[in-house]
């Protein structure tokens, strides 16, 4: 092997090790990006961290602290490029430059476009050499919610939706528990946990009374639990209020509730011009609170509006290998599709099997583009 070849191979090594580093702060981080750190000295890794909380040191601050002296003249290998800004801790590049590393390798620069590239400048302006780009396809998809943020103000918007071999989301009379297996609806509750907000529609809440948390073995941040009641019909008995975490009410109509929700609850009213609670005003409030991805986890209506919205970065859907006919609930519920060239066109991006379900990913097509 000659060396450049078993360079490269050790560089990939090192960002894979950070990139297994940052994803352990997948549910814990928001509103802030998962990020890893690996510190190597010749062939030994020194030092090694992560950004576990937001307002609590960055993986580059653990990293350091635990190499100590043995940071100097050392190679840094971060998922995401160092801040040069102060937030609610002070700027990465510094601690980095007093240390005294020699090399740092970055998978990606930061996406802000306000800022993005200085804390490479930062360091290259202190004598430091920097790289950029190995790991950059795992790294932004570890943070894709919140790098479309950074670019766009917006968070990324997930469907989730349970369905049969048929497409349908319930039988005839209602009764939907349980369409997937055991494992499927474990793997619904890894993809709440890294949420920053679960959105549903009333009349899921009316029907199945979800407390629409996510129930995982690991430390995790609540995420905002999101209810449309364009009416006004939410008791406070409901599920959603018997579990820890905050809430907002979202209505559309004029007529407000008559009794009190608890301090956690936020009520609001957001009226779209079809009279309709206004989707696109909450995507874009929640991106101003935040929040980086959205999981819609509704019924085939709101889900539907969404698509139809055209606010959709993402649809995932379980499949169990079960038939409940054509008098069976469907999947989606879109206005205005009269013929072929109104459908909305999709691209599958990953297709896998979870117990005995189906796990499809589908991608919108943008613009017509294949």
């Amino acid at each position: 092997m000659n060396s450049a070849l078993a360079e490269e191979q050790r560089e990939q090594r090192c960002m894979s090790q950070a990139l297994a580093l940052a994803s352990k702060g997948l549910y814990t981080t928001r509103p802030n990006p998962r990020v890893g750190c690996v510190i190597v000295l010749g062939d030994e890794v020194v030092g090694e961290g992560w950004h576990e909380w937001a307002g609590e040191s960055h993986a580059e601050i653990m990293a350091l602290e635990q190499a100590g002296r043995r940071a100097s003249g050392a190679e840094v290998f971060v998922t995401l490029e160092p801040c040069s800004h102060t937030g609610r801790t002070g700027p990465c590049v510094d601690s980095l430059i007093r240390a005294g590393v020699k090399r740092v390798v970055a998978a990606m620069l930061d996406p802000n476009p306000k800022i993005s590239g200085q804390g490479v400048e930062t360091l290259r302006a202190a004598g430091i050499d920097v790289d950029v780009g190995i790991g950059s396809v795992e790294a932004h998809k570890l943070n894709e919610g919140f790098v479309k943020r950074m670019e766009t103000g917006r968070p990324l918007v997930r469907v989730k939706v349970a369905a049969t071999l048929d497409g349908r989301t319930a039988a005839m009379d209602g009764s939907s528990q349980w369409i997937t297996s055991e494992a499927a609806r474990q793997d619904v509750h890894r993809l709440r946990a890294r949420s920053c907000a679960l959105v549903t529609g009333i009349g899921t809440v009316i029907e199945d009374d979800p407390r629409l948390n996510a129930r995982v073995d690991e430390p995790l941040a609540p995420s905002l639990r999101v209810v449309l009641d364009g009416n006004a019909r939410l008791e406070p008995g409901a599920a959603i209020f018997s579990v820890p975490g905050p809430v907002l009410i979202v209505t559309s109509g004029k007529d407000p509730y008559d009794y009190i929700f608890d301090s956690r609850t936020e009520c609001m009213r957001m009226t779209g011009a079809d009279g309709r609670v206004d989707l696109s005003g909450l995507v874009e409030l929640l991106g101003q609170r935040g929040c980086n991805d959205i999981l819609v986890e509704a019924g085939a209506g709101v889900s539907g509006a969404f698509m139809a919205a055209g606010l959709v970065d993402e649809i995932v859907t379980y499949n169990s290998p079960d038939v409940l006919g054509s008098s069976g609930r469907g999947m989606f519920v879109v206005r205005g599709i009269r013929s072929m060239k109104d459908r909305i066109r999709y691209e599958i991006l990953d297709v896998g099997r979870i117990g005995p379900d189906i796990k499809v990913i589908y991608r919108p097509i943008r613009d017509g583009s294949e």
